[in-house]
């Protein structure tokens, strides 16, 4: 397996030390990666969590809190007062029955934060985002750079522009930046997103599997990728920029499942399912990580294989 290369690693204790880090929507697939990643750069990683998940008491730098319980929200920021901020929580399944509730939390949940990290004594020197590569929708260009006008195709996308656009609100109080990561995976991502379904199948040497749409093509990333972006975005002095999370390379669903049958050492016999086709889809969502790799100082993506063996083998 290919590891992250050694150029993206902090001296130990240096980056971070004497820092705290506020991580929303610390406990899921992202954040435990970028929690990690901050943690081995020095800082003290402090987060939030949905109340009533999980049975386990928590720590006493996480917090269970609601992020439409405006002040519950400031109530958490005044008691972590944090130096750099990643918020990552939020409704991140596009196909998300729910749509009020996309709205309300993705745009609405996001400026108690911002409202609340605003009002702090001493701003954050760093405020990343969470947007996504979703609101570009239907591109017609090869690659995406952030120059393209967004085109958002789904309430989920349409969301995720709404809190770009709110976040500018707070421009002159906060450095906020924008990540529009494309798909990425990993080791526990849930099985309702693609790739993982498909390692799962052939993790259990399915015969058959029920995919959607074969034609579509994604530009898919390593998570341990897209948390060493995350982290290096904060100390890079990019306030007001938006930035593409993205390996640059658009594969196929057919591409993953001839990856995966190497990888497995045998064919899965694939079968459409209309239920799982859904209108207006994004066909091809391919990135252009220029403008990432002159802010943070290179990237070395991790190819798809390697992450898809991962995944298998863990």
């Amino acid at each position: 397996m290919t590891a992250m290369v050694t150029e993206t690693s902090p001296a130990p204790g240096v980056e971070g030390q004497g820092k705290r880090a506020l991580i929303t929507g610390l406990h899921g697939f992202t954040g435990r990666y970028v929690a990690r990643e901050l943690a081995a750069a020095g800082y003290r990683v402090f987060g939030t969590v949905v109340p009533g998940h999980g049975d386990s008491p928590l720590d006493a730098d996480v917090f269970a809190v609601d992020l439409l319980d405006r002040a519950g929200v400031a109530a958490m920021v005044e008691q972590v007062q944090p130096d750099v901020v990643v918020h990552l929580a939020g409704i991140a399944f596009v196909a998300h029955a729910n749509a009020e509730l996309i709205y309300r939390v993705n745009i609405v949940g996001t400026r108690h934060l911002l409202e609340a990290l605003a009002a702090q004594r001493q701003a954050p020197s760093a405020v990343l985002l969470a947007s996504s590569a979703n609101v570009y929708g239907n591109a017609s260009v090869g690659q995406i750079d952030e120059s393209l006008a967004p085109a958002p195709a789904n309430d989920y996308a349409v969301s995720k522009l709404a809190m770009e656009h709110m976040a500018q609100l707070w421009s002159d109080k906060l450095p906020v930046i924008i990540a529009r990561p494309f798909n990425y995976t990993g080791v526990g991502q849930d099985e309702n997103f693609l790739l993982p379904k498909i390692v799962s199948h052939f993790r259990k040497a399915a015969p058959v599997i029920e995919l959607g749409n074969q034609a579509i093509a994604r530009d898919f990333s390593d998570v341990r990728m897209v948390a060493s972006s995350y982290r290096r975005l904060l100390v890079a002095d990019v306030a007001g920029q938006a930035f593409n999370i993205c390996s640059g390379q658009a594969h196929s669903l057919g591409d993953v499942i001839a990856l995966m049958a190497s990888i497995a050492g045998y064919k899965i016999e694939v079968k459409v399912n209309p239920a799982f086709v859904r209108a207006k889809d994004v066909l091809v969502l391919m990135g252009n990580n220029e403008k990432l790799r002159g802010a943070i100082g290179g990237l070395s993506p991790i190819p798809l294989a390697d992450t898809l063996r991962w995944m298998y083998q863990a």
